[in-house]
């Protein structure tokens, strides 16, 4: 990440920008605008990313963001531009998502710096180790003349390639709610226990997981999913006595979403039950949907329509740094088609026309807000 980083600033500073880098590991490039005082653009999106992960999630967004400042040769607009490269958005290595963009909101307290990885080391020996002190993770939220925030991102699923659209303006991001499940029964050995007399933890995860399917498949809006199981002792010749299992639920409807967790904790409760088991559920994340800045989406469909392109409104069902931000200031988001629908995984792809489009879209986005005569005057909510 420092090289990353040292690439980037290589990038930036020819273009005029001033670039540092914040108390919590987000790359930050502050370009000043026509006059003073003069309120600020941010655009940007994260450089982390995922195990076996594509080229384009998150880091496509500060590319485009860089592209779009490039792009402007010089010209000074009436408001100043700030691209902000986020760290730990993915929430990998901690559990904890959207670390850099929580730091500018003044989400980061002394609770989530003594969130641990696997290894038992802190986000707060993490920063130090990075070379960053943590007692300056106050000094990386936003200024105060922060007035709106954009985020170019991969669509990350299949709609805009049916659709044959290159660009899509997010309209709403979907909420999200991670949990930890824990079916504990009996181990023993795997030769010599009766099928009859198992108390096996993970045909318990099993069937579960089965239910959470169907549930998802057959309840409209509902994406669920279990993307990791663990199990113990997890070896061939014993039956597993406890198995750990995530569970990941979307909805672009918070009640919906929160009724589904209760309706799939409450089957995994069920099967506990009826085998002779105990389950444990433990809230690792319940993040609210998000609605874009209704202003700037409507200004992003007609930076879209500019370039000669149908524009269109979605919703996202993965999470962004923009939610984080819109709890404080108008934030917006411009989707680009992801060719198979493919993410979170090398065969991860863009269409070069499609950049080529997004990077259009930006200027015009920018030239647009820079004529538009309320938006100025906009201030952060409080």
């Amino acid at each position: 990440m420092h090289d990353v980083h040292r690439e980037i600033t290589r990038w930036l500073e020819p273009l005029g920008a001033t670039v540092r880098v914040d108390a919590v590991g987000n790359v930050r490039a502050f370009y000043n605008a026509n006059e003073t005082p003069a309120s600020t653009v941010l655009i940007g999106s994260h450089l982390d990313t995922v195990p076996n992960a594509g080229a384009f999630d998150g880091t496509l967004g500060v590319v485009l963001a860089i592209a779009c400042l490039e792009a402007l040769e010089g010209e000074k607009l009436p408001y100043a531009i700030e691209v902000v490269g986020f760290s730990e958005e993915e929430g990998v290595r901690f559990a904890v998502p959207f670390i850099g963009s929580r730091a500018l909101v003044g989400g980061v307290d002394d609770h989530l710096l003594g969130a641990e990885d696997a290894r038992g080391i802190s986000v707060r020996k993490a920063i130090e180790d990075f070379g960053l002190d943590p007692c300056k993770v106050g000094q990386a939220a936003m200024y105060p003349e922060t007035c709106a925030y954009l985020e170019f991102h991969i669509e990350q699923g299949p709609v805009l390639e049916k659709l044959g659209l290159p660009l899509a303006a997010v309209e709403a991001i979907a909420g999200q709610s991670r949990w930890e499940l824990n079916f504990l029964g009996r181990a023993n050995h795997a030769g010599t226990t009766p099928m009859d007399l198992r108390f096996d933890a993970v045909a318990a995860a099993a069937e579960w997981i089965t239910l959470v399917e169907q549930f998802a498949k057959t309840t409209p809006g509902v994406v669920a999913t279990v993307g990791s199981v663990e199990t113990k002792p997890g070896a061939t010749n014993i039956i597993a006595g406890e198995a750990r299992l995530s569970l990941d639920v979307r909805h672009a409807d918070d009640r919906d979403r929160k009724r589904a967790v209760e309706s799939l904790i409450q089957q995994a409760k069920q099967v506990a039950e009826r085998r002779g088991l105990e389950v444990r559920s433990t809230e690792r994340l319940s993040q609210r949907a998000v609605a874009m800045d209704a202003f700037l989406t409507s200004q992003i469909e007609e930076a879209i329509r500019q370039t000669g392109c149908t524009p269109r409104r979605m919703i996202s069902g993965a999470g962004h740094d923009a939610m984080i931000l819109a709890e404080k200031i108008p934030a917006a988001m411009i989707f680009l088609r992801t060719p198979g629908g493919i993410s979170h995984d090398p065969a991860e792809s863009v269409v070069v026309g499609d950049v080529a489009k997004a990077i259009e879209c930006g200027v015009h986005l920018l030239h647009q807000l820079a004529s538009a005569p309320t938006f100025h005057s906009r201030t952060c909510r409080a």
